[in-house]
């Protein structure tokens, strides 16, 4: 069994900064023991629940749950805690009590029988009350006193406080019972929620239980552009920290629900693994493999862009790898979504029968902000997707309601990162806005932001895309042409020169002006190879040529040279005959040698 009484504890979560307390150093301080309501959000924002023992004064008008607030303490502490109750009412009877309730799936009657629950409905009439100098509370405390030891009740809930004192006239009679029903329940030891109706100025008509309670908490009703909503808040928590801001809170078919928006964390797994867009050119812009898994994805732009095209891409893409995605529609129908995707080849109706793909198509007028979150929290629940898109986010806002859309989108991603969804949203930039930006300021709660825009240019308009940021991974800061083709999304280059960026025809007459530049260079330049060639050609002739008439003119004179040494030759031979015919010493020439001849003197 689950102990009902806790410690509470700093709590970074509801809005307030915890304090760095060192172990070894610092001894752990006390804290007040605390009784957990059940209610989904309120304990987080309290740190543990109501405090232990001492009564809680919930206040607020008509309509605005008090006694819901109480019915569900006092059926979560049986169910969840093992924690007796009872509940004394003052205006609606046991019968009428189970029924308003059971459409919450809270079963009074069988809490009842179990001895587990006590109903004791008081009808007070103002004239069967006759002041006597004495007038106290006796018989209330005894009847209630009873109740609880009946059954052993730890908790007690008294509805409402305003039925029991409002006939008195006396004040200072009714100041001191006042106080004397709260020092009588602490000295029970019983975790008490009294419920009070406004006064003038004042939490409460008679303006002490505030001041006497240990705890306060105030709900309220409010109507802005014709869509209502409740806000929660913790007015005062003796002994602990708490939340101080305002927090919306439900009443839907399980009861109550406080939805803490300023109390989300950032304590989140992340994963390195990557989904692709369902573009293959985009995921090359992203670092090649698409985006991070469980990251929050904005597209953006004005009207026509593409943005939802982009969106039900990605969703396409996760249901053809078998993972489950839901597909939040805000402006469009379902079918009319469907038809559309048709005409760009992406058939979504397959996916739907297939049992990978929903679609959740709301109005946004049909509830407040907070049952939107709601809805959304439990259809993800229950589908379990990996994808999730949400098409467009400025459906939400509604006259100066930034700062709450802004709220629910912070609590939905946070949502959707604890649980690894990577989340694709859309949102409209209005036109003559910054494109850079969006109505609902929720770009640095996003992993990665996807610009798209119209571009004029030559009597026509063209789409263009770029990543304007991308955390963690290198992404492309070029600017891509985004055309819809009956294929699919085609991302092209665009045209950067002289003239700036060019789009579409003026791209295309663009790129043909080139091309035929380019011919045109190309043949000039082959041209001039062509000449250089020719000329090379004859070059070579030339050469060969040249050197055809060298070897004759040197063939010619070698023979001119080889005749003149026969000449010399026979003229030095002549001339050594003649010299030894006369006997005469003649020196030879340079180079001359003699030849020798050995006279045998007897020939």
């Amino acid at each position: 069994m689950t102990k009902a009484t806790s410690k509470a504890k700093p709590n970074p979560k509801a809005g307030f900064v915890a304090r760095s307390v060192t172990a070894s150093k610092t001894k752990p301080r006390p804290q007040l023991p605390k009784t957990p309501t059940g209610i989904r959000g309120f304990d987080e924002i309290t740190g543990g629940g109501l405090p232990t023992g001492r009564p809680t004064l919930v206040c607020g008008g008509a309509g605005c749950g008090k006694t819901v607030f109480g019915i569900a303490f006092l059926v979560n502490g049986v169910t969840h805690f093992g924690e007796p109750g009872v509940l004394m009412s003052f205006q609606e009877s046991a019968m009428e009590l189970t029924d308003n309730v059971a459409s919450f799936g809270y079963d009074l009657q069988d809490l009842i029988r179990r001895k587990k629950l006590v109903i004791d409905c008081v009808c007070i009439e103002r004239s069967e009350i006759e002041e006597a100098g004495n007038y106290d509370l006796e018989g209330l405390f005894i009847r209630l006193g009873h109740a609880i030891d009946s059954i052993g009740a730890k908790r007690v809930v008294l509805d409402s406080i305003e039925s029991l004192f409002g006939a008195l006239p006396n004040q200072s009679i009714l100041r001191a019972e006042i106080s004397r029903l709260f020092r009588w329940l602490k000295a029970k030891g019983v975790t008490a929620v009294i419920t009070g109706e406004p006064g003038i100025e004042m939490l409460t008509r008679q303006g002490l239980e505030e001041y006497v309670s240990d705890c306060v908490i105030k709900l309220d009703q409010r109507i802005a552009d014709q869509v209502a909503s409740r806000r929660l808040r913790v007015v005062k928590y003796r002994g602990s920290d708490h939340g101080t801001n305002e927090y919306p809170f439900l009443i839907d078919e399980s009861g109550l629900i406080v939805l803490p928006i300023t109390s989300v964390t950032l304590e989140h797994n992340v994963s390195i693994e990557r989904v692709s867009s369902g573009v293959p050119r985009l995921d090359a812009m992203i670092g090649g493999k698409g985006y991070y898994k469980g990251s929050s994805v904005l597209v953006s732009g004005t009207a026509g862009t593409g943005k939802s095209s982009l969106a039900a891409h990605f969703v396409d893409a996760a249901c053809r790898r078998g993972d489950r995605a839901i597909y939040f529609t805000f402006e469009e129908p379902a079918k009319q979504i469907i038809r559309n995707m048709r005409s760009i080849g992406i058939d979504l109706q397959h996916w739907v029968k297939k049992g990978l793909l929903e679609f959740h198509a709301t109005r946004p007028s049909t509830h407040g902000l907070e049952k939107h979150l709601l809805l959304m929290e439990s259809a993800i629940n229950d589908f379990i997707p990996k994808v999730v898109s949400v098409d467009p986010l400025n459906s939400f806002l509604m006259g100066g309601n930034q700062l709450e859309v802004k709220g629910m989108m912070m609590r939905l991603v946070n949502f959707m990162k604890t649980r690894g969804i990577t989340s694709v949203f859309t949102s409209l930039t209005s036109g003559g806005a910054p494109i850079e930006r969006t109505d609902i300021a929720i770009s640095s709660l996003i992993d990665t932001w996807i610009l798209l825009r119209d571009t004029d240019y030559g009597g026509e308009r063209n789409r263009t895309l770029y990543v304007l940021k991308s955390r963690g991974m290198p992404h492309s800061n070029q600017i891509r042409e985004f055309l819809l083709t009956d294929k699919g999304i085609k991302l092209s280059d665009v045209y950067v020169g002289a003239a700036g960026v060019l789009t579409g025809t003026a791209r295309l007459n663009q790129e043909a002006i080139d091309a035929a530049a380019k011919l045109l260079r190309e043949q000039e330049v082959k041209r001039g190879r062509d000449e250089l060639e020719g000329k090379h050609r004859i070059m070579e002739a030339q050469i060969a040529a040249m050197r055809a008439e060298f070897a004759v003119q040197e063939l010619a004179s070698k023979k001119v040279t080889d005749v003149q040494q026969a000449i010399e030759m026979m003229a030095t031979k002549q001339r050594q005959q003649m010299s030894r015919a006369r006997g005469a010493d003649i020196t030879p020439p340079p180079g001359f040698h003699a030849v020798t001849t050995e006279v045998n003197p007897n020939e």
